[in-house]
């Protein structure tokens, strides 16, 4: 037989899950006649055939994990399999997109207080001991801590696995947690001078911009292996969206040098595609920082997660009338309240002030 390994689908992705498989064993099929649909970290794409030939066996069922180089197809015939390091035929990109997915963290339940039977009663039981709250002396987990969990779990159902956006949503903030020094400072953008009718975003975006200008430190990349930084001229950024599947952030470019209505049509457009998850591979990353308007479902502060490479992230509340200090007088005004969080081990608490007072001051004025 030939075997057809998984190929390499670009962007240092190691695996995929395999989602639809489009022939059976025993079909003749032709070269580049699309074989199976396996989903990454970043979108749905369909495999094509390498060459034409008889499908002798398939390799995993939907839902399973394959990973980059492993056997997916077997061919009818001898020879070896086609080079698992490259692309193989047209690979193209379909409809479901998801975001970046960095290698999984290590798991946790190695540093917990336990002794050997409650950890061999806890595999008995298929309780993850991290999930565990401890009762014991110390933080130790006992038995009845295990037990109890066991018979909550039970009561439960069968876990829900994660699959697509929320599995690398789940890895991507594992990364950002086990990495980034975070530190998040608050304050309020008075903006009773607006227009009702102002587009929110489309302030937040412009008043990102100033502050990307004044404070240059938050647009940047680091890369904590060397380490260093990049301070970048082009502000791309990162607009998170929510869906049903769980968080897309696709990336909105050259924010600084579009006008209005150009920046109003192009994030019209990627939201609705995220939401339909029609958004190509190329526009869910390269983001220089990160907005997130959390506030236009609830919430008024919060500490948004800086992802990396990135080392800032702007999160904007919801708008509120309260009562602020205006000439030495109480007055009522709409008030816009605003998180941002950086990267504490790239940028100062100087520079993430001077920035977010930038963001406010933009804000503030009625144009």
């Amino acid at each position: 037989m030939k075997i057809f390994k998984l190929p390499d689908l670009g962007e240092g992705l190691q695996e995929a899950e395999i989602v639809k498989w489009h022939v059976a064993v025993g079909d003749e099929v032709k070269a580049d006649q699309f074989m199976v649909a396996v989903e990454t970290a970043k979108a749905i794409v369909d495999i094509p055939a390498p060459y034409a030939g008889k499908i002798a066996k398939l390799y995993g069922n939907p839902g399973d994990i394959a990973h980059i180089g492993a056997p997916l197809v077997a061919f009818e015939g001898e020879g070896d399999a086609p080079d698992a390091g490259t692309v193989v035929g047209r690979v193209e990109v379909g409809e479901k997109v998801v975001s970046e997915a960095p290698a999984a963290a290590a798991p946790l339940s190695a540093g917990i207080k336990t002794t050997p039977a409650v950890r061999a009663l806890a595999r008995k039981l298929n309780v993850d001991l991290a999930m565990v709250t401890p009762t014991g002396a110390q933080g130790m987990i006992t038995t009845n801590d295990v037990q109890r969990a066991a018979r909550i779990l039970a009561e439960a159902g069968p876990m829900e696995a994660l699959r697509g956006v929320r599995r690398a949503m789940a890895q991507n903030m594992e990364l950002a947690n086990a990495e980034v020094a975070s530190a998040t400072i608050m304050d309020d953008a008075d903006i009773d001078v607006w227009d009702e009718r102002a587009y929110v975003i489309l302030r937040l975006l412009r008043a990102l911009v100033a502050g990307c200008r004044a404070e240059p430190a938050l647009n940047a990349w680091y890369d904590s292996e060397k380490p260093g930084r990049w301070i970048l001229n082009k502000v791309d950024v990162g607009i998170a969206v929510d869906t049903p599947d769980g968080l897309l952030v696709p990336v909105l470019r050259n924010v600084e040098s579009r006008d209005p209505e150009d920046l109003k049509r192009g994030l019209e457009r990627l939201v609705a595609d995220a939401r339909a998850r029609k958004v190509p591979p190329e526009e869910l990353r390269g983001n220089t920082i990160t907005l997130s308007n959390y506030g236009s479902i609830a919430g008024r502060y919060a500490s948004p997660v800086v992802l990396p490479p990135t080392v800032a992230i702007l999160g904007a509340g919801r708008i509120m009338k309260q009562v602020v200090v205006c000439d030495d007088r109480p007055v009522v005004h709409r008030v816009l309240p605003l998180s941002l969080t950086f990267d504490h081990r790239v940028v100062t608490g100087g520079e993430a002030g001077r920035f977010l007072n930038a963001v406010i001051l933009d804000l503030q004025r009625a144009d």
